[in-house]
């Protein structure tokens, strides 16, 4: 199993959402968090954000699973064609054990 891990642009968050629902992965934890980049935040006229708002998705998948969630991620998260500063960070890491409380069983 891994963790992954999206921070992607607010406005990208529903068709994400819908596309991967879509592709057979609803379960999803969503976190409104802020932050910076390598870009170091954004400077317009005079006034410099350094906490830029984003949605963090959390979800955990089975390892055969990780490149379809990413490649979909990547795909709604990305905008235009080019991309653009601020589009988002995936991270995917490792889960060694998962437990449903209400089944006490393990795994997902």
């Amino acid at each position: 199993m891994v963790l992954v891990r999206a921070i992607i642009r607010p406005e990208k968050v529903g068709i994400v959402l819908s596309e991967l629902l879509a592709a057979g992965f609803p379960a999803v934890t969503k976190m409104d968090v802020y932050g910076r980049g390598k870009q170091k935040g954004v400077k317009v006229g005079e006034v410099y954000y350094d906490e830029i708002p984003k949605e963090m998705l959390l979800m955990v998948v089975e390892d055969k699973d990780k490149d379809d969630v990413v490649r979909i991620i990547m795909k709604y998260a990305r905008t235009g064609e080019e991309g653009h500063f601020g589009d988002g960070r995936i991270f995917v890491s490792p889960v060694e054990e998962a437990y449903t409380i209400s089944s006490r069983k393990k795994g997902l």
